[in-house]
């Protein structure tokens, strides 16, 4: 729907500041960044930083860590099937690796794991492609610039985006191999953004000293996902079983994970694959809705490798961090928590309140951008009122025109652009109402170098995983983490299956165990998880108190 009167009348001071901000961009300037005293006082202001949204898990590898309380409902939970009547006899499927999830992660392992002589079978929720990785936007982070960038200022970046918390060594292979994964992804097809001289473009992200983001338009995840979705399919030796979910992974009775028990969305059926190998590749927890926060993720992202691992034996890491983008629509409702790419901040768009001020300059971090956005609308009260009891920020895209010239928002922002006009708002003209929204897990299942994780035959790769990010994940950097893990996780697998794997008689004790931790807890049976597909009707609705929280509403 277009802009109420009552918006427009509130655009009126957008545009009264407009030719201040215009002139000081001109000019060079720009709003001040933020020194690091100022960034932690103001995280203040951040949900992770909310201890009453979080309390320590009672039972499991990591008893006692403190995690936001939907976290904790779906790792303090029973199994989707009692483990005593499953029929493990009952083998659907043998294959050497088993890649569970369909996105950028599983899609890059299963094509590794089949060049280096493995049979695949990828199995997935939904779709195949249905996963965080298709709905990314703004680009993918690499040094590809000798002499401007290199791997060193995308490790520093890095490491301090995430506040001193990453993983060092985990970090050094991101950034190190990302030229590589570049090369890589460009010889199977990948159309990246370039100048007319056949070199990358790139542009800034928040909280990074180098132009390293490499954009295809505001679709860069489509075109990723479509490009190894579509090279997948045309392998032989990968078979991909669709709208199959895993409930639990199997493991015999040497301890080693060998295979998973899968439901079928369709039949309603269980069933069983035998694996030499497995992978986690099951991506983020966005539907969960995370202290009470709207979400740009697919809705299948509700955390399911979480609990598999996490029954097994795999320890978290950082899960007491998850991210919020800065810029999630709040208008119009039909889109509400629609990812807002950071391009159009770092292209230069501001992020303006109610009497048309700049509150933050745009290349912050993630955090500190959604943390002042936050204080802005709750503490300040100059947020944006919406017709559905929503507060936003204005983001005001048509300076992108203004600065570069008319015709490049429509022509950088394509999918954007095309959405607001369906809904009689023209983005080039008009700015965006944004506020932060539920994007990316920080933290998951403790993983090694070589992407193993403590149950040998398990391996895990992507937003499943913790300590690549640290505490705040930087622009660009996940896609990143997709394909250089994932690369790594199937060139792994398929070493170990033949290296050490075994055979043995297929077992759920881990599921047995675990199940009489939580007996000991007191965890009432009426806790299911994994959560497979969120609920969005009736009590569930209730219950996430979509009003009350973060989300955005006007108390």
């Amino acid at each position: 729907m277009p802009y109420t009167p009552e918006l427009n009348g509130l655009l009126k001071e957008v545009e009264r500041t407009r030719p201040a901000r215009l002139a000081l961009k001109r000019s060079g300037g720009e709003f001040p960044m933020m020194s690091l005293r100022e960034r932690e006082q103001m995280l203040a202001y951040h949900p992770d930083y909310k201890d009453e949204g979080k309390r320590a898990l009672l039972v499991g590898p990591s008893k006692g860590y403190r995690v936001a309380h939907e976290f904790a409902d779906i790792l303090e939970a029973w199994s989707r099937v009692d483990p005593e009547k499953v029929d493990l006899s009952e083998i659907r499927m043998e294959t050497d690796v088993l890649v569970i999830g369909g996105g950028g992660a599983g899609t890059s392992a299963a094509l590794i794991a089949e060049e280096n002589g493995a049979r695949v079978t990828i199995a997935t929720k939904l779709r195949h492609g249905d996963a965080n990785t298709m709905m990314a936007e703004g680009g993918i982070q690499a040094a590809t610039k000798p002499g401007k960038d290199s791997p060193y200022y995308h490790y520093l970046d890095t490491i301090g985006g995430g506040h001193f918390q990453n993983d060092p060594e985990l970090v050094r292979t991101l950034v190190t191999e990302a030229p590589r994964v570049m090369a890589w992804l460009e010889s199977i097809g990948v159309m990246f953004d370039k100048f007319p001289d056949g070199t990358l473009m790139a542009v800034h992200g928040g909280g990074t000293s180098r132009k390293r983001m490499h954009p295809t338009g505001d679709i860069t995840g489509a075109e990723l996902m479509r490009t190894i979705r579509d090279e997948t399919r045309n392998r032989p030796n990968i078979d991909v079983i669709e709208y199959s979910p895993v409930v639990e992974l199997v493991l015999n009775e040497h301890g080693q994970c060998a295979g998973a028990l899968l439901y079928n969305l369709e039949t309603e059926e269980y069933f069983i694959i035998k694996a030499k190998a497995v992978i986690l590749a099951t991506g983020g927890c966005g539907r969960l809705h995370v202290q009470g926060f709207g979400t740009t993720n697919h809705y299948g992202a509700t955390a399911d490798g979480l609990v598999l691992g996490y029954r097994a034996g795999v320890a978290l890491a950082l899960l007491h961090t998850v991210q919020y983008h800065p810029t999630g629509a709040v208008y119009p409702e039909q889109v509400e928590g629609l990812l807002i790419s950071e391009k159009f901040r770092t292209s230069g768009a501001n992020l303006v309140n109610i009497k048309g001020e700049q509150f933050v300059n745009e290349r912050e971090p993630r955090d500190i951008e959604s943390s002042c956005c936050i204080r802005e609308c709750k503490e300040r009260g100059l947020g944006i009122p919406t017709p559905a009891g929503r507060v936003g920020a204005w983001l005001d895209s048509p300076m992108i025109d203004m600065i570069h010239g008319e015709g490049t928002v429509r022509h950088e922002f394509p999918g954007k652009h095309i959405l607001f006009k369906r809904h009689g708002i023209d983005i080039a003209r008009e700015p965006m109402l944004v506020y932060p929204t539920l994007h990316y897990q920080n933290g998951g299942l403790k993983i090694s170098l070589r992407c193993e994780t403590t149950v040998p035959g398990l391996f895990a790769a992507g937003e499943v995983t913790g300590g690549v990010h640290g505490e705040n994940r930087l622009a660009g950097n996940s896609l990143m983490d997709v394909f250089v893990f994932g690369r790594i996780a199937g060139k792994n697998a398929v070493k170990y299956l033949r290296e050490q794997s075994q055979d043995g008689n297929l077992t759920l004790e881990h599921v047995k165990k675990f199940q009489r931790e939580l007996e000991t807890a007191g965890i009432p049976q009426t806790r299911v998880s994994p959560m497979l597909l969120p609920e969005y009707t009736g009590e569930a609705v209730k219950k996430r108190q979509w009003t009350a929280g973060y989300l955005g509403t006007l108390r």
